[in-house]
């Protein structure tokens, strides 16, 4: 995952909650001391609108996010 093409990236949630399934990636927070380490992202809900934070070691998980509207 190339951090750099993370914003406005577009995923989806694999077990939807509240039937927020699409998410589009609206802020990548980095790490003040060592820049090239995220430390979370701020996801959008297509649906609702509504912002969530998350940890981007949990957002690399495969079995909870995939790339793409799908």
């Amino acid at each position: 995952m190339n951090k750099k093409k993370l914003q406005n990236s577009k995923w989806t949630a694999i077990s939807p909650e509240k039937k927020e399934k699409h998410f589009t990636v609206t802020q990548v927070k980095l790490n003040e001391d060592d820049p090239q380490i995220v430390d979370f992202i701020i996801l959008t809900a297509v649906l609702t609108n509504q912002n969530y934070k998350v940890n981007y070691i949990d957002f690399k998980n495969q079995t909870k996010w995939i790339e793409g509207w799908k």
